[in-house]
């Protein structure tokens, strides 16, 4: 089956529980993935591993930056701006 939807753009500003839990999943990925790279570029002797190394730490501190900022917004306020699945419904049948 093959999707023909366009891809959103943005992420939507609202974080749904399970959004929120796959999220925080994420991070803790990306920090462990980053101490560890930091750790072992720490280690190396040689220099070009050193910043190969550095390197792949600092991709993964970036992605741990990148997904903070989407935790960053008032969630609250968000969800409220969603109309309801009943609200929806109460407004197509006003609309008829």
């Amino acid at each position: 089956m093959q999707n023909n939807q366009p891809p959103i753009p943005f992420p939507p500003r609202a974080i749904t529980t399970k959004d929120l839990l796959y999220i925080k999943d994420v991070l803790s990925w990306e920090l462990l993935a980053f101490k560890k790279f930091h750790h072992l570029a720490q280690q190396a002797t040689n220099p070009q591993f050193k910043q190969a190394l550095d390197k792949a730490g600092r991709m993964h501190q970036n992605h741990y930056q990148r997904l903070l900022t989407h935790l960053q917004v008032n969630n609250n306020m968000a969800m409220a701006s969603i109309p309801k699945p009943q609200q929806t419904h109460q407004m197509q049948q006003s609309q008829i």
